[in-house]
């Protein structure tokens, strides 16, 4: 079992002590202290350092079950919205300059693609096969999406990344992540299915049927978290995955997004065990399913605030909260120096 060791309690304690000593009373900072003592246990550091270089990594990808009117609007919105993205007007790019963010995009796995930049289908892989009827991907795609999520995991911590966010991009992708839920979780399509992109009550019933067919036709196989991935996910959502993983493996915190990345991370969590605790949920969606996932992991969101963008927007907007509780613990003045 591969166990991820949690952050330096030693400094988490540290971090405790000295916000207690602040200039304030005690714990009149709420939940700030807290998340400052997160990212400070994170870094082995304490006070931690300002959180510099936050990066947004938004995998992009196609599912075969859209065809199936899972989705309020067409698979042409999936290519749309990453030229969005590249040019800088997607929702997560201005959330992003507006917290001090990054963005970057891959395609995983988006039918039809023209006109970008070769890094962004460095990666490809192809779209997901639909749920219901086959598996979404072959044991050799969902491996190479796993190590591709790692391989960007990799390379931005290496070029010095401290705090990383996956972010999601498929008309359709709420239907595998939540057909993920309901078989990690031993449910059912009506208990973690929702509205996603504001899907009426008809397409609700039949994204419940796709679900829940979906997951009568896999069996006993949900059982193994790689099967689980491979027969219900995607490359977009494996290399995700994968990504999570990576970057916790090698000591950088995540911050999770909706419903997509909260599947994400648990099964990360499930492959990694531990894992959870090197994340923190950036806000907490409107998709029922956010929630179940989140209180799996034991995961308080930062915010919530009615979000269902995806591209990790909710994620983002949190990393404000968190460079202010750095700060804080950073800046205040001791009561002692007084």
């Amino acid at each position: 079992m591969n166990t991820i060791a949690p952050p330096d309690q030693t400094v988490h304690a540290a971090a405790h002590a000295l916000s207690d000593a602040q200039a304030k009373p005690v714990g009149a900072l709420g939940r700030l202290e807290e998340l400052a003592a997160w990212v400070a246990a994170c870094q082995g550091e304490c006070p931690p350092r300002p959180l510099t270089d936050v990066r947004v990594v938004v995998f992009a990808g196609d599912h075969g079950v859209a065809a199936s009117g899972v989705s309020a609007y067409p698979a042409e919105v999936t290519p749309a919205m990453v030229h969005g993205i590249l040019a800088g007007g997607a929702g997560v790019n201005a959330l992003a300059r507006a917290v001090g963010a990054s963005v970057t995009v891959y395609d995983f796995g988006v039918r039809v693609l023209e006109g970008v930049p070769e890094e962004v289908q460095r990666f490809r892989i192809g779209p997901a096969r639909p749920i219901h009827l086959e598996d979404a991907l072959t044991e050799s795609e969902l491996a190479a999406a796993l190590d591709a999520g790692d391989t960007i995991a990799a390379e931005a911590i290496a070029e010095g990344a401290q705090l990383l966010i996956a972010g999601d991009l498929g008309i359709g992708n709420t239907t595998p992540s939540a057909a993920l839920l309901a078989a990690s979780l031993d449910l059912r399509g009506a208990d973690v299915a929702g509205r996603g992109t504001g899907i009426d009550d008809k397409k609700l019933a039949g994204k419940v049927a796709v679900i829940d067919q979906a997951l009568d036709r896999i069996g006993d196989r949900a059982r193994d978290p790689r099967q689980r991935l491979a027969a219900l996910g995607s490359a977009d959502i494996a290399a995700a995955v994968g990504f999570i993983s990576g970057a916790v493996r090698r000591g950088v915190p995540v911050v999770v997004d909706g419903l997509i990345a909260s599947v994400e991370a648990l099964l990360a969590d499930e492959l990694y065990p531990g894992s959870r605790a090197w994340m923190v949920a950036g806000h907490r969606s409107t998709e029922p399913g956010c929630e179940l996932a989140q209180t799996h992991l034991g995961l308080t969101p930062i915010l919530d605030l009615q979000m269902r963008l995806g591209e990790g927007s909710g994620a983002v907007l949190s990393v404000g909260v968190l460079k202010a509780a750095v700060a804080a613990l950073r800046e205040v003045t001791l009561l002692a120096d007084l």
